[in-house]
């Protein structure tokens, strides 16, 4: 029962903050840390526990809703999902125990998040399709309240916009499991049994509306470009803590989503419309970078590089999936080199969400021309935030080139053209990094900031937990890929 309790203890502790009075604001973060660690320690056993060399899924846990209809409460991984969950519980725990103004409402603050995670740990341990689709749901509802409750700038128009704009991409969702559902014989919303039947193989007009609906509904949630307008305000807007929710977490649920769906269940309809999403995704690449270049408040630009590293990530899922194209190694590399840009990417981009929060509680800005000359006044902050520049800009030795590497090589096999444009992504990450780091470290320390402190201790922590495992995985990649590289050989063989 390791995975429904990591679902069911944090929504426990949601619930109690939510519905037993008393809590002063120190006890409710006390009690969310805590809560918050279980499922980690969960994900921990579970990674322990997963067979590399075993089934595809397990560690599964059902029960049965409605037999006849092949409903069910259905839970299980595979390596991909557990990497993916795994980072995610961490996430989560550092974003519960990172420091906030909660503004006197702790209690529902930590009550929000720990329901998040509770729904957001369902979308990836669901091996049911209904079950996945309301977990996916669900987690609008705790991210709404979250950005309206306590974010900054205008938090209601951001949240009301998130909201709607993937509730919209929810419908279509929606729409495509049904579809999906009712081509099976005998009726089933068992992942495990949808992957193996293939339901629309050969289905024509109604397997590409079908696979229509489901990348229009995920490809809104990673976001990639012109569908990411959601994501800026949403960004800008909300609590640090919850943008390294929003952007290491919910984001990828659009490409998991890609990956468990689509290309397990319609492989056949995916390998048709492959060169389209990875062009639309070479397309985020450079849209991404570039307006990221142009923005000077710091979680603006980090949101814009979302878009773009989110784009190699779909580059590689698309590269993974054209089955007439390149060989079965190259699609193989591209499909692991998405699964670690995805872990990487919720790391490294979490990290620098949540120095951003540090700047604003400091600063009370996010723009980063307003700052300068810090790197002797706070070394903490300092050498920190140019780790978390370097990562996110590919640095070798780090998380995200060996994520990159794997996607470029893999790609390369598939679609050289693509690959070969995509580069210049790399090129532009540069730049903005560096620009960013200038302008708040380097020059003369304006006569305000004379002042600032470094981190604290829970800050400085948190931050290095983080950028550790980056460096880890840069410099000992198999602690991911031993986990990883089964599932994705199993699924571009079994395409």
């Amino acid at each position: 029962m390791i995975l429904t309790a990591a679902l069911a203890v944090p929504l426990f502790g949601a619930l109690a903050l939510a519905f037993w009075p008393g809590w002063s604001q120190s006890a409710a973060r006390i009690w969310a840390v805590g809560i918050s660690l279980v499922p980690l320690a969960l994900m921990a056993i579970a990674w322990w526990r997963f067979d590399t060399n075993g089934a595809m899924f397990q560690l599964a846990e059902e029960v049965e809703w409605v037999p006849s209809l092949g409903m069910g409460f259905r839970l299980g991984v595979d390596g991909i999902a557990l990497a993916i969950a795994a980072m995610s519980a961490l996430l989560f725990a550092a974003a519960v125990a990172y420091p906030v103004d909660t503004r006197g409402s702790a209690r529902q603050y930590y009550a929000w998040i720990l329901f998040l995670e509770a729904a957001s740990l369902g979308v990836f341990l669901a091996i049911d399709l209904l079950l996945f689709y309301v977990f996916f749901d669900l987690t609008l509802v705790g991210m709404y309240f979250l950005i309206a409750g306590w974010g900054h700038g205008k938090p209601q128009y951001a949240a009301l916009k998130f909201f709607i704009y993937t509730l919209f991409g929810s419908l279509f969702l929606l729409l495509a499991i049904l579809g999906l559902y009712l081509a099976t014989d005998p009726l089933t919303f068992d992942m495990r049994e949808l992957i193996a039947l293939q339901p629309l193989a050969g289905g024509g007009t109604i397997a590409s509306v079908v696979m229509a609906a489901f990348l229009l509904a995920f490809v809104i949630k990673t976001p990639l470009a012109p569908f990411h307008t959601w994501l800026p305000s949403a960004h800008v807007d909300a609590p640090a803590p919850v943008s390294v929710i929003l952007a290491g977490v919910m984001l990828k649920m659009g490409t998991y989503g890609l990956i468990r769906i689509p290309y397990s269940m319609m492989a056949e309809t995916f390998t048709k419309w492959a060169l389209p999403l990875a062009i639309l995704a070479l397309v985020s690449i450079l849209y991404g970078a570039l307006v990221a270049l142009g923005q000077k408040d710091i979680k603006r630009r980090i949101a814009y590089t979302s878009i773009n590293h989110m784009g190699y990530a779909v580059l590689g899922i698309a590269a993974a999936g054209a089955m007439l194209s390149g060989s079965e190694a190259a699609r193989s590399m591209a499909l692991m080199g998405a699964t670690i840009e995805m872990v990487a990417h919720g790391l490294i981009t979490g990290a620098l969400f949540l120095i951003a929060g540090s700047f604003w509680q400091r600063g009370e800005t996010y723009d980063f021309s307003a700052y300068g000359g810090l790197s002797g006044r706070t070394p903490k902050l300092a050498n920190l935030t140019t780790l978390a520049a370097f990562a996110s800009l590919g640095l070798p030795g780090l998380a995200g080139f060996v994520a990159e590497f794997h996607i470029f090589v893999g790609t390369f096999g598939v679609y050289p053209w693509l690959a070969a444009i995509a580069l210049l992504g790399l090129l532009i990450s540069a730049a903005l990094f560096l620009r960013m780091l200038q302008s708040l470290f380097f020059g003369p320390l304006p006569e305000r900031w004379k002042t600032m402190p470094d981190l604290n201790a829970t800050e400085f922590t948190v931050l290095s937990i983080l950028l550790l495992l980056v460096v880890v995985i840069g410099v000992y990649p198999a602690v991911l890929i031993d986990l990883i590289e089964t599932s994705t050989g199993w699924l571009v063989r079994g395409s």
